[in-house]
């Protein structure tokens, strides 16, 4: 099979005899009906990005060389393949796209448009997380799970456990947010913090200030 960007990218008659192999020859059709949606959608995160970093420098740059496209690809690949219940190969995909990128989203995962990832490694998006539009995250961000609950046989269920993003909500990097929270539209989130209650709209979380102990002059160290 062609990798995810051809799936996304390459005329109907050049995807569907892989594909179809694939996952069936029904649901292949239904596959490519949804391509140009879908490539909107990952244009979307295109111009994101663009609007977002200055580093670059045209929209063709940030298609062939981002690493959260890469991932982006895969996830919104994947995520339609899932919602049409094709087994395994989602999640195939979007592990495929974690060996390459550093970033980890699972294809259960409902992300809106615009999304934008900056830099990406060590990103992770849990099964239940819902990210509203135009979200940007920034390296090492983790959206998991606190805790979970199990049923009576002592196997863990599947209900919603992860983060809720509303739109225009931006995180910094190397912050967790945890559990079945919901941080509220246009909040940003300050790196390197550990997340686990709601936020409200319109709010500003950051840590506290690094405090200057004293100088390294004439080797005292601290």
């Amino acid at each position: 099979m062609e990798s995810v960007r051809d799936v996304v990218f390459y005329e109907k008659g050049d995807i569907f005899p892989p594909l179809a192999a694939l996952i069936g020859e029904e649901k292949a059709r239904t596959f490519i009906g949804e391509v140009p949606e879908l490539r909107r959608e990952l244009m979307t995160d295109v111009e994101a990005i663009a609007s977002n970093d200055p580093a670059a420098s045209d929209r063709d740059e940030i298609i062939a060389c981002y690493p959260g496209i890469i991932a982006m690809l895969s996830y919104r690949t994947a995520h339609r393949l899932l919602q049409m219940g094709i087994p395994v190969l989602p999640r195939f995909i979007t592990e495929m796209a974690h060996s390459a990128t550093g970033i980890d989203i699972h294809p259960a995962a409902k992300i809106g448009e615009y999304f934008a990832i900056d830099h990406g490694t060590g990103i992770v998006i849990g099964a239940t997380t819902v990210i509203g539009s135009h979200v940007m995250l920034y390296q090492g961000v983790t959206l998991g799970a606190r805790n979970f609950k199990y049923d009576d046989t002592g196997h863990p269920l599947d209900v919603p456990r992860h983060p809720i993003l509303e739109d225009n909500v931006t995180v910094y990097s190397n912050t967790s947010i945890l559990g079945n929270v919901r941080i509220g539209h246009d909040t940003i989130i300050g790196g390197n913090i550990w997340l686990t209650h709601d936020v409200p709209p319109n709010s500003r979380i950051q840590q506290g200030k690094a405090i200057y102990v004293r100088s390294f002059e004439n080797g005292e160290g601290i």
